[in-house]
C-alpha cells in the first residue's frame, strides 16, 4: 500500500461513511495478492539482508496513513467483507481484520514479516491480533513471522469461510446480499456495541449500567 493508494482509500471511506445508501462494503484485492502490506520496494530476489536494509531506508507516510484508513473500515456503520483473493501480508492483513467478515480463497496465505525485517510491529497492529486470538498466539504469529494458510488462519478465527476458485466471489457476494436486506440500524447498533465491549473489556452487567447495551 503506497502512500497515495491510502490517501485514496481513506477519501473512499470516508465518503462511505457519510453514504446512506450503502449498505455493505467488500473489500478486495488483485489476485494473487489482496494486499501486500507497506510499499518499501521489496523484491523476491533480495536476500534477507537487502530486504531488511531496503525497508528500514524506506520513507513513507505509511504509519500516520494506515491506522486512519483502519480506524474508518472499523468505524463504517455498514456491515464490512474481506474478499481476501490472494496473500495478504503485514498491513494487509490487518487491513483484512478490520472487516467484520473475511472469506478467503483457499491458496492464500497470510503472515506478519515486520519482526523479519528488523522493526517491531505498530501497536495498532499487534491490538487487533492480541484481541483476536490471544497474547499467545498473538506471539507466535508475530515473532515467528510464519505463513499461515487459509484454513489454518480459519482454525484461529481469523477467517470465517475458505472457498475456491469463482465460489469465493459468489458466496461474498450472496453473504452481502442477505446482510443488505437486513435492517440497517440494528446492523449498525449490533456492529457498534460489539466493538465497544471488545475495546473496553466491558462486562454485561457494566455495558448494561453505562447504556451501551439494553436491558432485557
Amino acid at each position: 500500500m503506497s502512500d497515495a493508494l491510502l490517501v485514496e482509500l481513506i477519501a473512499v471511506l470516508e465518503a462511505l461513511r457519510d453514504d446512506a445508501a450503502a449498505r455493505v462494503v467488500l473489500l478486495t484485492g488483485a489476485p494473487p495478492v489482496f494486499s501486500a502490506g507497506a510499499d518499501a520496494g521489496l523484491r523476491s530476489s533480495m536476500s534477507e539482508v537487502e530486504r531488511r536494509q531496503t525497508f528500514l531506508a524506506h520513507k513513507s507516510r505509511f504509519t500516520r496513513l494506515f491506522p486512519r484508513a483502519l480506524a474508518l473500515l472499523e468505524g463504517l456503520e455498514q456491515p464490512t467483507l474481506a474478499v481476501l483473493n490472494g496473500h495478504a501480508v503485514g498491513g494487509g492483513w490487518v487491513l483484512a481484520l478490520g472487516c467484520d467478515f473475511r472469506f478467503a480463497e483457499a491458496e492464500a496465505e497470510f503472515w506478519i514479516p515486520e519482526v523479519d525485517l528488523g522493526i517491531p510491529l505498530h501497536a495498532v497492529f499487534t491490538t487487533r491480533f492480541v484481541r483476536l486470538v490471544g497474547p499467545a498466539r498473538a506471539k507466535e504469529i508475530i515473532m515467528e513471522g510464519r505463513r499461515y494458510t487459509a484454513a489454518e488462519a480459519q482454525a484461529l478465527g481469523l477467517v470465517h469461510r475458505v472457498l475456491t476458485g469463482a465460489a469465493l466471489e459468489a458466496t461474498a457476494r450472496e453473504h452481502a446480499r442477505r446482510l443488505a436486506l437486513k435492517p440497517a440500524r440494528a446492523l449498525a447498533e449490533a456492529k457498534a456495541r460489539i466493538a465497544i465491549i471488545t475495546a473496553t473489556g466491558i462486562p454485561e452487567v457494566n455495558a448494561m449500567t453505562e447504556g451501551l447495551l439494553e436491558r432485557p
